[in-house]
């Protein structure tokens, strides 16, 4: 009777859909439970490598951000080509079967949110993860820190475009269609338009507004799904509906993409954000009226 059951499933249901995602937010106690998880990649997020190399979580390899979220003369942080993302991510021991958890120094919740995002569009999808709180969290929960630089054996990966990280022209065609919300992650002043030195001020014609630093407690936690949920019911009725959301450049968005994620939703990130849109005087912008 078991077998029988278990085949009706894998009929009924892909092993893909069976298969559970893991936990998107890990807590410090997780990731210590789980260090030798020959399957869990632990990579510390940071802008200069300094900070890596003064202290770090043992067994953590070392991402700068610019290596999966580049600039160009097209704008900042870009997605990257699929070879160089393949180089990068194999060089840090990462395989497509990898449970990867990522770490944040200090208040730097925003770029490690972009890069949870570009896994996640590599293929990674359901298996990154975020140490909620980052390596203060670790360091608070009295955990120890170390110098010693991992040596790291190279990962076999094959990357994908998923498409969560979409341009200029999807926005534009989907401003207007029931099924998605365009969503602006800046402070509501800015997206009310104050300005900022862009081309034009305001925000996308159509966007809602969901503040990012709203979604971020004051010890650089996640907050909790209750609260993030009263973020997203007044703008987005249903979790059918597909969510975009922008920012400046791009990177404070993610934590916007983050929280949703977390909450069930379908999300995607335009790229170009304000940096290219308010500098296309074809593409439609709005002031918030003054009441």
């Amino acid at each position: 009777m078991k077998t029988t059951v278990i085949f009706l499933l894998s009929v009924l249901f892909p092993v893909s859909m069976l298969a559970q995602e893991n936990s998107i937010l890990v807590t410090a106690q997780w990731v210590k439970d789980h260090q030798s998880d020959p399957k869990v990649v632990l990579i510390h997020v940071n802008n200069l490598r300094l900070e890596y190399d003064a202290e770090h979580i043992q067994g953590a390899r070392y991402l700068w951000t610019g290596s999966l979220a580049p600039d160009s003369p097209e704008g900042a942080m870009n997605e990257p080509d699929l070879k160089s993302a393949q180089q990068v991510v194999e060089s840090l021991g990462i395989s497509n079967d990898s449970h990867v958890v990522i770490y944040f120094v200090r208040n730097e919740v925003s770029p490690t949110a972009r890069i949870f995002l570009t896994f996640e569009n590599l293929g990674m999808k359901g298996k990154v993860s975020l140490l909620d709180g980052g390596l203060d969290a670790w360091k608070k929960a009295g955990f120890p820190t170390t110098k010693d630089v991992p040596v790291v054996k190279k990962g076999k990966f094959k990357p994908a475009s998923l498409g969560f990280i979409v341009d200029k022209n999807y926005v534009l065609k989907n401003l207007n269609s029931n099924a998605t919300v365009i969503v602006d992650a800046r402070m509501k002043k800015f997206y009310d338009g104050e300005p900022v030195g862009n081309p034009r001020d305001g925000h996308i014609a159509g966007a809602k507004n969901i503040p990012y630093p709203d979604l971020i407690d004051p010890n650089n936690f996640i907050k909790p799904l209750d609260q993030l949920q009263g973020y997203f019911t007044p703008i987005i009725d249903s979790k059918e509906k597909e969510v975009v959301t922008y920012c400046f450049i791009g990177q404070t968005a993610s934590v916007v993409y983050l929280a949703g994620r977390i909450l069930g939703y379908n999300m995607k990130l335009y790229d170009g954000s304000m940096q290219e849109w308010s500098r296309i005087k074809e593409l439609p912008m709005e002031l918030t009226e003054k009441k």
